[in-house]
């Protein structure tokens, strides 16, 4: 039978969003980052400014506005003033390649992109000048153009910010499926206000905590745990980078209270040898996700801090789907029952209903729910069933209806946090002249989650490049989903239909390791 969490009693009014913050504590910091802070007053005043600014740019609710945006305090306000305004936020992926820009922004018919200064090459090489309205710049320091930071201090012309409808398009993300091109994962202003309330109560957010998003806040994960917060009245520290020297100095003055990282990045962090128990004293809770935590993660975690890592689910159509409470039975290596506003369905390819222990794919029902992939109505009935949506992701429940992850079906590589379509990598080498055939598969990696390998096979009487050259041409065509490493092949496995075999390529690799070892 279908796992149920708790019930959301109302989703979050993503134009109210600061209510909470201004209440509680308008003059104490809402965003903090080691450049500067913003209060809570201080934020309302500076999104609606921007808010009003773009509206006059002839901006109409409904337009998408695409950014390419490192993770700054700016693109937090950014978004804000998108939901003020009725626009729909279209971030990307901030190491997208210009033919990557120019596929969102085509997809999502951007109207205006925000585009930090230091991508002005890759903005150059793109398609973002045809836009309707342009570019606008961050951190430029020429006067010329669009400049965000203008537009979030001068007051503008009086102009009334819209009530968006609960139906209406608020965000698309972007994200790499199984095959084909990524595909804009629309949400609307009442998912998202859901996304929000669900996360919120997940974590037991309230307005004493410090939340520390340490991932990319133009990916979901780090966007919905921002703004849980800030739905809650908490702070939101803003890291630049996620590296030790951005986040040691964050840990010791922010003194967070709940952290969120990706596994990779936070067993790079604790291995830091200048971090001890008491810079993490202040966490009350630390969440990873985005790939499986290693359990060497966990048992040096807990010996540097005293803390477990909760692990959880999500993806970027649903948001957090799954968490192990704070509060309650934390079950190492699960990812947790469902949290408030999901239920679960673990079903055979048939569709029946499988019972507990039995592995399966993972259905969801919940009202954070995407409303379809924009302008692919195709493939959102792929993946939206009679108000379910399929994963593609195997799971198992136990009896407490805790979920255990068992694989991906999308053969999805993740590497450092981001999703890497291997027939995308494997289209890029096959372009080069001396490559017959090239299958890419994910291997396990401590530091990275998995690293992306490539099986190359060479056509006949072609002369076999090296290893790193193959890795550098891949790189000038897909940047960083480029291979790690490459494996030549004699002849490459395929299967009945005559497709490149990756299970066969899996258990090379296996193989490989097993030797290894």
């Amino acid at each position: 039978m279908p796992h149920s969490g708790p019930l959301l009693e109302a989703p979050v009014q993503l134009s109210d969003l600061l209510q909470r913050g201004l209440h509680d504590r308008p003059g104490e910091p809402a965003l903090i980052s080691m450049e500067r802070q913003l209060t809570w007053v201080e934020l309302e005043r500076a999104t609606s400014r921007l808010a009003a600014h773009y509206l006059a740019l002839g901006l109409k609710p409904g337009d998408r506005v695409a950014s390419l945006m490192p993770n700054r305090i700016a693109l937090l306000a950014h978004y804000i003033a998108c939901f003020k305004a009725g626009l729909v936020a279209t971030p990307l992926n901030y190491r997208y390649t210009p033919p990557e820009i120019n596929h969102a922004l085509e997809v999502s018919e951007a109207a205006i992109i925000l585009a930090h200064a230091e991508r002005a090459g890759d903005i150059a090489a793109s398609k973002a000048s045809s836009l309707p309205l342009g570019v606008v710049t961050y951190g430029a320091s020429e006067n010329g153009g669009l400049s965000f930071e203008r537009m979030l201090e001068e007051e503008p012309l009086a102009i009334a910010l819209p009530q968006p409808d609960p139906n209406a398009p608020a965000a698309i993300f972007f994200t790499s499926g199984s095959t084909g091109p990524a595909k804009g994962v629309t949400h609307t202003f009442g998912s998202l206000g859901w996304m929000f309330a669900s996360a919120a109560a997940s974590f037991e957010l309230t307005a004493d905590d410090v939340l520390l998003p340490g991932s990319s806040c133009s990916h979901m994960g780090g966007f919905t745990f921002s703004f849980s917060a800030i739905s809650a009245g908490a702070s939101v520290v803003v890291a630049r980078a996620f590296d030790h020297e951005e986040l040691a100095p964050l840990l010791r003055a922010a003194r967070p209270t709940v952290l969120s990282m990706l596994p990779t990045a936070l067993l790079r962090l604790i291995r830091e040898h200048d971090l001890s128990r008491d810079d993490f004293s202040s966490l009350r809770l630390c969440r990873s996700g985005g790939d499986k935590v290693p359990a060497e993660l966990e048992k040096e975690f807990i010996a540097l801090t005293g803390h477990p890592v909760i692990e959880g689910y999500g993806m970027t159509e649903i948001g957090l789907a799954a968490t192990n409470p704070p509060s309650g039975v934390v079950k190492l290596g699960s990812v947790g029952p469902p949290n408030p506003g999901f239920m679960f369905s673990i079903r055979h390819d048939t569709g029946q209903e499988l019972p507990h222990g039995q592995e399966g794919r993972l259905w969801v029902k919940t009202p954070t729910r995407t409303s379809g992939y924009w302008n692919n109505p195709e493939a959102s009935a792929d993946v939206i069933q009679d108000d379910w949506l399929d994963t593609g992701d195997v799971m198992k429940a136990d009896e407490d209806g805790y979920l255990w992850f068992c694989g991906r079906k999308k053969q999805i590589i993740v590497h450092d946090g981001s999703n890497v379509c291997p027939q995308e990598v494997e289209e890029a080498l096959l372009e080069h002249p001396a490559v017959e055939n090239a299958g890419v598969i994910g291997v396990h990696d401590l530091m990275h989650g998995e690293n992306v390998r490539a099986y190359v096979e060479i056509k006949s009487g072609a002369k076999r490049p090296k290893a790193r050259e193959l890795i550098q041409f891949a790189r000038e065509r897909v940047g960083y989903k480029a291979p790690e490493e490459i494996v030549f092949l004699n002849a490459m496995p395929l299967n009945p239909t005559g497709k490149v075999d990756r299970v066969t390529l899996k258990k090379l690799a296996a193989g490989d390791h097993a030797h290894q070892a």
